[in-house]
């Protein structure tokens, strides 16, 4: 049986998930934009330091002003309708909210808003990835002592990294390495929030037309966003990370399972069980064909001659010494 199974017998029980959301920007408007889509959920509450913002972002998505008109939790929940609100606290105490997704960009708040969620026996799906990378391990251990599930959001490249992770290891193979796709060059270091949508790819009437925020997509541009990102997964995963930063080597996913392989063997790992993250661009700014830049991928190895017969014999991606990636190769 899977999710969207489960999700329409609650809905035709008239059980549906109840949802707390702290943070209605760029991220937490696309799951906004979802939502009324998705069956078997109610979001119950939208906490945002601006509420009027939040209605503009949902305006901006398609909702229907009357979906979110409702005037507390508790008469959301009885006209299935939404509340919107300055006050977080009152969401995550709330005792009919069953999950906050906690989409605030901001890590200090966020590590508050999960700690006091776990303290009122609510589950977290925490997309704001900062907060993970520098605390995800106690908020790991904070939630298993409540009793709830605290989670990466899936979707978000991070999760699809872990969770390609996790097949791999599911299936008994060994992991060489994890990682997600990105546009970057060297110079983007340099890069600004007044310069980064023409090294970005976007103009900037698609920019405002999408409400994004500049600070945020220089922080992907200029390698810092995947680098928080890369320490997330490893800290969910155990991988580890290069002793000094990401390197961002240049390859189609075809080259993936050729490049993320110890230098020994003829990649440019130190070793393996490493993140990394693929460059779409080659040094010369050329774009790469067949690039993953907003995908992700594992790279597994055969531990045996007939394993790595087995990758050949179904046309895997290319095989040397027993390697292979599985690769995502989906925008978030």
């Amino acid at each position: 049986m899977n999710l969207y199974t489960k999700l329409q017998q609650r809905a035709l029980d008239n059980k549906p998930i109840r949802i707390g959301l702290i943070g209605a920007g760029k991220f937490g408007s696309m799951y906004l934009a979802q939502l009324p889509k998705t069956p078997g959920v109610h979001l119950v509450a939208i906490a945002d330091l601006s509420p009027e913002a939040a209605r503009s972002n949902l305006a901006r998505v398609g909702w229907t002003p009357e979906l979110a008109q409702a005037e507390s939790a508790q008469a959301a929940i009885k006209t299935g309708a939404t509340w919107i609100t300055d006050d977080w606290q009152a969401v995550v105490t709330h005792p009919q909210i069953d999950i906050i997704v906690e989409c605030t960009g901001n890590p200090v708040a966020a590590v508050e808003h999960c700690l006091q969620a776990f303290a009122h026996g609510k589950h977290v799906v925490n997309v704001t990835v900062e907060a993970d990378a520098f605390c995800g391990p106690l908020l790991a251990r904070k939630a298993a002592q409540a009793g709830v599930v605290y989670s990466l959001a899936f979707g978000d490249q991070p999760a699809l990294i872990c969770d390609l992770v996790d097949w791999a290891r599911t299936c008994g193979f060994p992991v060489v390495a994890a990682g997600r796709g990105h546009k970057w060059l060297p110079h983007f270091c340099e890069s600004t929030p007044d310069t980064v949508w023409a090294n970005y790819g976007l103009t900037p009437e698609q920019a405002q037309r999408g409400g994004l925020n500049p600070k945020m997509f220089n922080s992907f541009l200029d390698g810092s966003k995947p680098s928080i990102e890369c320490t997330a997964v490893a800290n969910a995963t155990g991988l580890t990370v290069p002793s000094n930063g990401l390197l961002y080597p240049p390859a189609s996913v075809e080259d993936i399972p050729f490049v993320t392989r110890p230098i020994s063997e003829g990649g440019v790992l130190e070793r393996k069980g490493m993140v990394e993250v693929i460059s779409s661009l080659e040094a010369n700014g050329r774009k790469i064909p067949y690039d993953i830049r907003m995908g992700v991928w594992v790279t597994v190895e055969a531990e045996t001659d007939y394993i790595k017969n087995c990758f050949e014999e179904y046309n895997a991606h290319p095989t040397r010494a027993g390697a292979i990636s599985r690769c995502t190769n989906a925008g978030t």
